[in-house]
C-alpha cells in the first residue's frame, strides 16, 4: 500500500508537470521525423529553390530496417537527452528542496521510495516509445514498404531497455547528488564514455547495452533474433537492476 501510494503520487506529479503530454510528442516527433524528411526530401529540395541546372539527385531507395535505424539514431541522441532532462530532479530536485526530508521522516522505506519514482519514469518512458515507434511504423509502412507489428512490438522491447539503462544511469545519480544539473551533466557524461569504450572495444563488447540499435537493426535485417541481442539485452537488465540496488543503498547511506 505505502508503495502504491508514492506510485500514483508520482504519476499524479508526473500529469500535473504536465509530462504525460509532451514527453510522448516529443517522442513522436523524433521517431517520424527522419521517415518522412527522407521520404519528402526531392519536394523539400524544389520548394526552397532545388539544385543548380544539370544537377541529378539520385537518392536511395530505403529499406524499412534502415528507416527504423533512423528513427533510432535520434532517439538515441535527442531522445536520450530528453529522458535525462525529464529525470534528473526526481530526487535530487526533491533533496535541494527539503520535501525528500518531509517525505522519510515518516515510517517510509528507502526501496519504497526510489523504485516508485523509477518505476514511474519507467512506464512513462516506454509508453511514450511505444507511441513513438507506432507513429513511426505507421509511416514506415505508408512510404517505404511493410513492418510487421509483431516486428515493431520487438523493437520497442529491446530499444526499451536500452532506455530504462538511462532512467536507471539517471536516478542513480540522483541519489548522490542534490544539483539536477550535476545528475544530468554526470548522465550524459557517463552514456557518452560507454558510447566511446563500446566503439574502441567493440570487437569485444557485443553484448554492451550501446549494440542494441544495431543488433535490432541485425534482427529486422535476417528476420530472426540473434544471440548477440538476447545477450545485449540481458546486460542491460543487469546493469539496470545493478543501479536501482545501488541506488537504494546509496541513497539510504547518505540520509
Amino acid at each position: 500500500m505505502q508503495w502504491m501510494t508514492l506510485f500514483k503520487k508520482e504519476l499524479v506529479e508526473n500529469w500535473r508537470n504536465k509530462k504525460w503530454v509532451w514527453v510522448p510528442l516529443i517522442i513522436i516527433l523524433l521517431s517520424i521525423l527522419d521517415p518522412i524528411t527522407s521520404y519528402y526530401l526531392p519536394q523539400i529540395i524544389d520548394s526552397v529553390g532545388g539544385f543548380p541546372d544539370g544537377t541529378v539527385l539520385e537518392l536511395p531507395d530505403y529499406a524499412p530496417p534502415e528507416v527504423v535505424l533512423m528513427s533510432l539514431g535520434q532517439l538515441s541522441s535527442l531522445g536520450v537527452l530528453i529522458i535525462v532532462l525529464i529525470s534528473m530532479g526526481t530526487i535530487a530536485g526533491e533533496k535541494k528542496s527539503g520535501v525528500s526530508e518531509l517525505i522519510l521522516v515518516k515510517p517510509v522505506s528507502y526501496s519504497n521510495y526510489i523504485t516508485a519514482k523509477w518505476t514511474s519514469l519507467f512506464v512513462l518512458v516506454w509508453i511514450s516509445l511505444f507511441l513513438g515507434l507506432l507513429a513511426s511504423w505507421y509511416y514506415i509502412n505508408l512510404l517505404f514498404g511493410d513492418l510487421s507489428f509483431v516486428a515493431l512490438l520487438q523493437i520497442t522491447f529491446f530499444y526499451g531497455l536500452w532506455l530504462t539503462l538511462v532512467v536507471s544511469i539517471s536516478i542513480f545519480y540522483n541519489t548522490l547528488f542534490r544539483t539536477p544539473g550535476i545528475v544530468g551533466f554526470l548522465s550524459i557524461i557517463t552514456i557518452m564514455i560507454m558510447s566511446l569504450i563500446t566503439k574502441i572495444f567493440n570487437h569485444i563488447l557485443e553484448w554492451s547495452p550501446i549494440n542494441l540499435s544495431s543488433h535490432i537493426f541485425d534482427m529486422l535485417m535476417t528476420d530472426r533474433i540473434s544471440s548477440e541481442l538476447i545477450g545485449a539485452a540481458c546486460v542491460t537488465v543487469i546493469f539496470s537492476a545493478i543501479l536501482v540496488v545501488g541506488s537504494i543503498f546509496t541513497f539510504r547511506a547518505k540520509n
